[in-house]
């Protein structure tokens, strides 16, 4: 089953909710957690989506694991260097629980500009 959802005028916590929420298959009568859905997820105009000039500048960190690796790296710059593609599908990402099946779930997600 196929989903679209547009983020024109939205905002991006309750759009990253509402298709993790589906790529999970909680939607469905048929839920079990242990099993993949069998959805795909589209997000279109990512674009277009109301992210507010504070959100811009929330960070984002990443660790190397050495010894001062600690990295930050603020929203705005992520859009510049990978879109707001690259911005949606870390949303979407952490709202998924981390189990074998999210990198399966994210592959049915699809995130256009």
């Amino acid at each position: 089953m196929e989903y679209t959802l547009d983020a024109t005028n939205k905002k991006l916590g309750r759009l990253a909710t509402e298709a993790a929420l589906i790529l999970r298959g909680k939607n469905s009568p048929h839920f079990a957690p242990n099993v993949l859905a069998n959805v795909k997820v589209t997000i279109t105009n990512t674009s277009k989506a109301d992210l507010s000039p504070a959100k811009l500048n929330e960070k984002y960190a990443r660790y190397s694991g050495y010894p001062g690796g600690l990295r930050f790296e603020k929203r705005s710059r992520t859009i510049e260097k990978k879109g707001y593609a690259e911005v949606f599908r870390k949303a979407v990402r952490g709202m998924l629980p981390n189990t074998r099946l999210r990198a399966l779930q994210l592959k049915n997600l699809i995130i256009t500009e």
